[in-house]
């Protein structure tokens, strides 16, 4: 039996990475983490998703994030901005990544568990450093060196873009659920979310960009 964990948040790409898990693996489980967002909508989304697809779901606690990083994303008194050439945008959650892995690469493993997916993109990136492919990979060699283990990191949407990212969701015949179902707004809103924050910029255009051409 193949078995694989993904790194889940209820969003857009994370569930569009669940649904393609599904497809390729014979058991899949989603690991969410609660760092102190502002937004426990997000929580309680991935809980919901996958209890809707019968999919074993956990939430760790990373609640040491909300301790060491000043972000928009925890913080009230920090506004959400896309950043420029010289900043990182305000959204941009020091180490996020990078710790989402490593807990979801220890669970992984003590659940003899070796694929790990994640919906990193590095062409609609926004400028976050840690969905690189290059961070990626250079994680997954750390990962496997630190536990003497062989994990594979898979990032199916790394390579492309949010108009398909939307195209790969109706592929897989989940566009509609992944549209209403789907939390990927910064002001917590589900679905097609408030329409301004800089995520919902992002899917709206992808969105459009596909249905156009549909």
């Amino acid at each position: 039996m193949t078995k694989a964990i993904v790194v889940f948040s209820g969003g857009q790409d994370s569930t569009t990475c669940l649904f393609w898990a599904l497809q390729q693996f014979d058991k899949v489980i989603t690991v969410a983490f609660d760092y102190g967002q502002k937004h426990k909508a997000e929580l309680e989304c991935a809980a919901s998703i996958a209890n809707d697809l019968n999919v074993e779901h956990h939430v760790l606690d990373l609640m040491l994030i909300n301790q060491l990083s000043a972000n928009a994303l925890t913080r009230d008194d920090i506004d959400i901005n896309a950043g420029t050439n010289d900043s990182l945008p305000s959204t941009f959650v020091e180490g996020r990544n990078m710790l989402f892995l490593t807990f979801a690469a220890i669970f992984a493993k003590t659940h003899d568990i070796k694929n790990i997916i994640t919906g990193v993109c590095q062409t609609d990136f926004s400028g976050y450093p840690d969905c690189r492919d290059i961070f990626i990979k250079s994680l997954n060699v750390t990962l496997n060196l630190a536990m003497d283990y062989e994990f594979v990191v898979h990032t199916p949407l790394m390579w492309i873009d949010k108009q398909q990212a939307w195209q790969l969701a109706d592929e897989l015949g989940k566009l509609d659920y992944i549209r209403n179902n789907t939390l990927t707004c910064y002001n917590g809103i589900k679905g097609d979310g408030c329409g301004q924050c800089p995520a919902c910029v992002l899917r709206a255009n992808g969105l459009n960009k596909y249905l156009e051409f549909r």
